[in-house]
């Protein structure tokens, strides 16, 4: 009979020291990044990601080497994250994948997109009527659809170049209420620009490309164009 205690006694406890390990061992697994050293599907698909908007010339071997780190280095400097080499969960919303691999943040979207669509309206178009805060989320959303564009909000939003307040880091500012109506608005579908890719403020533009599109309306300060 005691010699049954014992057994009973010792399993808890090999119970227990498993379930503690578990325990410790998840934290682990949700914070997963890719750093140098890192291979796979996920890392291919971050270098086709960088390699699509001009921040990678490498291979697409999904082996997270030197050039790789570079890259994302490079990425992080031009989008206002902290140029660690390493996806983390920022850089890879910032890329517009989970790093699980998949696609994150299609057109559909879920509460993250509608966050992230109301940050850069707030950033873009604060201080605009209403409809042309609307008018800017459609914007992004037309490029999401568009082939010429990243096929995602997080993509769009992120790309080289495509809008200022990632540059300048308005894209972190808390959107207020207006914003995350527009937002979601046009997310609802409605696009008061009927399908326009492109819009800028004319006082503030010089680039003669821009300038050059047949504006199709104007909202606010904003001209939008195809």
């Amino acid at each position: 009979m005691e010699r049954i205690k014992h057994f009973l006694r010792g399993g808890r406890f090999v119970l227990a020291v498993i379930l503690l390990l578990l325990t410790l061992a998840l934290p682990a697994a949700a914070d997963a990044v890719l750093k140098k050293g890192s291979n796979g599907d996920e890392v291919a698909t971050v270098q086709r990601k960088l390699k699509q908007w001009g921040y990678y010339d490498g291979a697409v071997d999904g082996i997270f080497g030197s050039r790789t780190e570079a890259a994302v280095r490079y990425f992080q400097r031009k989008n206002g994250l902290t140029p660690d080499g390493v996806v983390g969960p920022k850089t890879a919303a910032a890329l517009g994948i989970s790093l699980s691999g998949g696609e994150s943040g299609q057109s559909g979207g879920g509460s993250g997109d509608v966050y992230l669509l109301a940050q850069c309206i707030h950033g873009e178009a604060r201080g605009e009527p209403y409809k042309g805060q609307v008018a800017v989320g459609a914007v992004i959303l037309n490029r999401v659809r568009s082939s010429a564009f990243p096929n995602s909000i997080h993509g769009v939003i992120y790309q080289r170049g495509a809008f200022s307040v990632v540059s300048d880091g308005q894209i972190n500012m808390q959107p207020n209420d207006t914003a995350l109506k527009a937002a979601k608005d046009a997310m609802n579908g409605w696009d008061p620009t009927g399908g326009c890719l492109y819009y800028y403020n004319p006082k503030k533009t010089t680039n003669a490309w821009i300038l050059s599109r047949p504006v199709k309306l104007r909202i606010g300060q904003h001209v939008f164009c195809k």
